[in-house]
C-alpha cells in the first residue's frame, strides 16, 4: 500500500527546480547517516538554493578554488561534493585542496579521470571524508581506483554510462556508484536498474528557466 505524503509547498516556492521522481526507486548511499539518492550538478548558487535534490555535486572546468567551495557550501542547505582536481590541478595540490574542503564543510571530494591513484593515496592519509573517483570509460582499471582508496565510483559515460554501471557492479557487487542519468526518466531507470545506487541530474541552466518567465509575461501584451 503506497504512503499518503502531506505536502506543503508554499507560494513563493512552489517554482522550485525538482529533480526526475524516478531517481526515487535508486538505493541511495548513506553518507554520515544521510541517505543521498540524487545530486544535482552545479555550481550555480541560485539553482542550488532551489532545487530539491539530496545533495549538489560541485566541479567545474577550473583550478578548483577555496573561495568557491565555500560560497557554494555556505549557500546550500544539503551536502556538498566538491571537485578537487585530477586534470591540470593533481599532486599535492589536489591533497592540500581535499584537506580543506573538508575543514570547510564538504561532505566529499571528487576526484577527475586523470588523477593517479598514488594521489588517491595521499588524499585518504588526510581526509575523513569519501573520495569519489570519477569513471568515463569500461576500460579504466577499476580495481586499482578502489585499491589505492576510493571510496565511491562516480561514473560519467554519457550514453554508455548504464553500460559501464553494469559492468562495475558485475565485478564489485557492493561498491557504492553514483551515475550520470541524464534529463528524463528514460535515460535515468536504465541507470538505476544497471546498478547505480545514486543519480547526478544535470538541471537546466538560469537563463533556460528565466527565458519561460520571459515568455509567459511577453505573451501578456501580445496583441493579434
Amino acid at each position: 500500500m503506497q504512503k499518503q505524503i502531506p505536502t506543503y509547498n508554499g507560494t513563493l516556492r512552489s517554482h522550485q527546480l525538482e529533480v526526475p521522481a524516478c531517481i526515487a526507486e535508486c538505493s541511495g548511499i548513506r553518507i554520515f547517516g544521510r541517505r543521498i539518492k540524487s545530486l544535482v550538478f552545479s555550481t550555480d548558487v541560485a539553482i542550488i538554493k532551489n532545487v530539491n535534490a539530496d545533495a549538489i555535486i560541485a566541479v567545474y572546468p577550473f583550478t578548483p578554488q577555496p573561495a568557491i567551495t565555500q560560497s557554494i557550501i555556505s549557500v546550500s542547505d544539503v551536502p556538498v561534493f566538491v571537485g578537487v582536481g585530477g586534470g591540470v590541478t593533481n599532486g599535492p595540490r589536489s591533497v592540500r585542496l581535499a584537506a580543506y574542503a573538508e575543514h570547510q564543510g564538504a561532505y566529499g571530494v571528487v576526484v577527475n579521470v586523470p588523477i593517479e591513484n598514488r594521489t588517491i593515496m595521499l588524499i585518504k592519509e588526510v581526509v575523513d571524508i569519501p573520495v569519489i573517483a570519477t569513471i568515463v570509460s569500461d576500460k579504466m582499471d577499476f580495481a586499482a581506483r578502489i585499491a589505492a582508496g576510493a571510496d565511491i565510483l562516480n561514473v560519467s559515460g554519457a550514453a554508455k554510462t548504464p553500460e559501464i554501471v553494469a559492468r562495475i557492479r558485475e565485478k564489485f557487487p557492493d561498491v557504492p556508484i553514483i551515475a550520470t542519468g541524464g534529463p528524463a526518466e528514460e535515460t535515468i531507470l536504465p541507470t538505476i536498474q544497471a546498478g547505480a545506487n545514486a543519480i547526478t541530474y544535470t538541471p537546466p541552466s538560469t537563463g533556460v528557466l528565466f527565458a519561460a518567465f520571459m515568455d509567459k509575461y511577453r505573451a501578456q501584451f501580445q496583441t493579434e
